[in-house]
């Protein structure tokens, strides 16, 4: 069944006055090229960043960030990879970043989780550049599965923040993709729930023309707590 997206633009536009409004509070990703050359440690730096917001004070990261880049190297795969035991348990115990040693680690394992992937692909950015677009949710599935807490919206967070093409399940995305007539549970998690998410994705992708970055603005726009007033 197909879902017409057009009722879903339009509502997106009542709720934000006018065209130009809404196009105020939508994104479009960094052309293919581009995000082939971005440097790795970048990806690595973001993974990071995300992993630590959740469940904190994001504006306290954002303060600390500098510190952060300073105690992982600047998030050099191959330079954290390469430390001893007694380095990483300094940077368990510097005052200057968010000591939560269970997110500490998972840099690591993103470190090698990274390593791993340029030994196959030539480079993360790559690996990631080069996954079909059709399939976003296989990507995100290769995160979470590969990754060290990429999972949930960790992953598609990281990914939108580094300009990759990518829609993301917040709630009123989800909201919206159920109000439409799409089958899924409140919080879509399994994996035929994902799935079906990106047909429909797809499908809104070939009617419009429109990114997955921009289709799930325009479906964040186009519901929520104001929604029953002004639908």
């Amino acid at each position: 069944m197909s879902i017409d997206f057009t009722p879903i633009y339009q509502r997106a536009i009542r709720r934000n006055g006018t065209p130009e409004a809404l196009e105020l509070r939508l994104l479009d990703p960094l052309p293919r090229a581009q995000i082939q050359r971005l440097e790795d440690h970048r990806y690595l730096a973001m993974m990071a960043k995300v992993v630590f917001q959740a469940g904190f004070v994001w504006r306290v990261i954002e303060k600390k960030w500098p510190a952060f880049e300073k105690a992982f190297l600047g998030f050099d795969a191959d330079k954290l990879l390469l430390l001893s035991p007694e380095q990483i348990e300094a940077i368990g115990k510097n005052k200057d970043i968010v000591r939560n040693h269970q997110k500490i680690n998972s840099v690591f394992a993103n470190a090698l989780y990274i390593y791993d992937q340029q030994q196959e692909y030539g480079s993360f950015a790559s690996m990631v550049a080069n996954w079909p677009h059709e399939d976003f949710v296989g990507l995100c599935l290769h995160l979470k599965k590969h990754g060290s807490r990429l999972g949930g919206m960790s992953g598609p967070r990281m990914l939108r923040y580094m300009g990759i093409d990518a829609y993301m399940l917040t709630s009123d995305v989800s909201m919206c993709l159920r109000d439409a007539g799409l089958d899924i549970a409140e919080t879509p998690t399994s994996q035929r729930d994902l799935r079906k998410v990106q047909a429909l994705f797809n499908d809104w992708h070939q009617q419009t023309g429109y990114s997955f970055t921009r289709l799930s603005r325009i479906c964040a726009c186009s519901i929520g707590s104001n929604y029953a007033q002004q639908n």
